[in-house]
This record gives C-alpha cells, structure tokens and sequence, in this order.
C-alpha cells in the first residue's frame, strides 16, 4: 500500500503563564491509504492535540514543529490559506464535541452545503440534495426535515452524525476521529462502525480513530498505537498488542477492560493518576504507576525502539507481563485496590 501520511517528530507546545508546556514529544507516524489506525490512551495524553496540530487547528498560544507529510506536502509549513485547500477535502475531522463545532446560526443543511460548494464545485441544488443523502447515510430519520433543523434543535447523538455526514462528503483520502461513537447508542454505532469500513474498503480512506473504547478498536483497526504522557510508548498491529502488549501500560488498560474471554477474572486497575504534563517525573513516565519498573527506569526515558520480537514498544522491561506480577505490586502498595 502507498503511504499517505507521514509525521516525523511531532513536538507540540503550548505557551502558559510565561513558561512552555510540552504536551506532544516525538511523535512518529505512517500511514497508509485504506488503513485504519487506532490512537488509545488516558485523557491528557496527547491524541487528539497531535493531530489538531497536523490539521493546523491548535489553539492560539500553540506551536507545533516536525514534519507532516501528506502526499509529500508539508502541512505544517502552508499558511493557512494553503492549508485550507486540503482541510475538509483531502484531509477530514471529526470533532468530539459536536455542540461546539457546528454553527448555532445556520440551519444543518447550509453547513453542509458549504463544504460541497467549497471544495467540490456543486451548485446549491446539487450541494442540498447530497447533504440531505448523506444525512439519511448515516442514519438519522427524516433526513429532509433535519436538514432544515439547527444544531440545538437535534439529540447530541444526532449532532455526532451530523458532523460525521459533514466529514464524509467530500470522501477524504485521510480521516481524523475523535471519540465518533460517545454519544451513539450501540445500534447507531454499529451503523457509523460499518460506513467507516465501506469508506476505508470502498475508497481507499485512511481512517484514523482516536478513542478510550477497546471494543471498537478490535472490530474496526488494522494497527494501533498507544500514547502516556504526551509519547507514543508502544506501536503494532491490533491483534499482536490486544494478545501479547509488550508495554505494561498497554497491559493495564487491557486488563482493566472487561472481557467476554475472561468472564470472572480479575479486573486489574492502573494504579494512580496520569502525571502532570508540567511536571513530568524522570525517566520513563509511567515508572510512578508500573507493576514491572526497574532501576534503569527512573534515571533514564526509554525510546520507542523494537525490542522484544521486534515490536516497537518504550520499555526496558523485557520479561513477561503478568497479571500476577500486577497485583503482587497492587496489593503491596495497598491492598484494599486490588478486586477480589
């Protein structure tokens, strides 16, 4: 397959009350037409920041610096008239809280409508009766009467899939998803879950997930990559990571997922909170709340490197990860967290 995106050492920064933030470090990317990439983590680790960055779309007091390459064009040296040439045709989002991304004044159909006139060329008539297609395509009822709507007139779930049909119109070669299902009940998810596959398959889409729920990384991601603390800590394919993760915060979030495999096991939690990104500890970032840390991992920050097998992954630690392992360190530190 050809690559379609490439990042190199994303940083990006943010200007706070006269000193800098570093809430992305060292991001790397690939990715390749028809692919499905899941990005995973805790809140505050630096998903969907990274690619706002990429999308030119940080906020006033952010910086960002590296490479993306799209197609061989650097997004991040066009101005923003440039880059307005390859946001919402080329290059897609999906924004997770759609209240505040559409425009209040305007009737649903004349946001929509907008896009296609913009980048497409359609004349009104054709922009109105594509919008309202594509309403009924993501499977929202009455797609006319909706169209006529505006945004507080509709249930959040029906705002999502407003944002999702505005995202799909002009069949992007790269789309960005930030949490697209919170707000759908499980049916409508199944249905958005499905569009993304007939988009990636049909088109050749690259879709790219950002999302807390393991469940739709499963059934719907090729590769998936794993971010603590503003750093990729670990990169694969979805069944090597889901299988045999070889970062013990990988490990944690799956064994703190409930699984139908394992009906009647132990829920093992992450122990503690994710770190301040203004006040990292040293070493590695995670080494405050790892069941498997180690001497090295205080002094020094581990790169995202092959390491066992192969894989990518920013750990010293190069034994078996074990949920015995976790809970001896669980039960050490307070007994009372761990579940019986």
């Amino acid at each position: 397959m050809a690559t379609i995106l490439e990042v190199r050492d994303l940083n990006v920064s943010f200007r706070l009350h006269e000193r800098s933030i570093q809430a992305v470090a060292g991001f790397d990317l690939t990715l390749e037409r028809g692919e499905t990439l899941a990005v995973v983590g805790e809140s505050g680790s630096g998903k969907t920041q990274a690619f706002l960055a990429m999308m030119g779309l940080l906020a006033r007091n952010g910086r960002a610096t590296g490479n993306v390459l799209f197609e061989g064009v650097n997004l991040l040296k066009l101005s923003p008239s440039a880059l307005d040439r390859y946001r919402g045709r080329d290059i897609a989002m999906i924004f997770q809280d759609p209240m505040t991304s559409l425009n209040p004044s305007l009737r649903i159909q004349t946001q929509l409508m907008e896009v296609l006139i913009r980048h497409q060329g359609f004349t009104r008539d054709q922009a109105a009766r594509r919008s309202v297609e594509m309403l009924e395509r993501v499977g929202i009822p009455e797609p006319a009467k909706r169209a006529r709507a505006y945004p507080h007139e509709l249930s959040g779930g029906m705002r999502q899939r407003v944002m999702i049909a505005m995202a799909l119109l002009c069949e992007p070669r790269v789309l960005i998803a930030d949490e697209p299902t919170t707000a759908l009940d499980v049916t409508v998810q199944a249905q958005m879950l499905d569009l993304f596959r007939g988009l990636t398959k049909d088109f050749g889409t690259a879709l790219v997930l950002i999302t807390h729920d393991l469940g739709v990384v499963a059934g719907l991601a090729d590769r998936m990559m794993v971010m603590y603390a503003g750093r990729p800590v670990e990169v694969g394919p979805v069944d090597d990571l889901f299988y045999d993760p070889r970062h013990p915060y990988t490990f944690g979030l799956l064994q703190s997922t409930p699984h139908v495999e394992r009906v009647g096991a132990r829920l093992v939690p992450i122990v503690g909170m994710p770190p301040s990104l203004a006040d990292l500890p040293p070493g590695c970032s995670f080494n405050p709340r790892c069941p498997f840390r180690m001497e090295i991992c205080v002094r020094e920050r581990p790169a995202l490197v092959p390491r066992v097998r192969g894989r990518p992954a920013a750990c010293f630690y190069e034994g078996e990860l074990t949920v015995g392992a976790a809970i001896a360190v669980l039960e050490a530190a307070d007994p009372e967290t761990v579940p019986t």
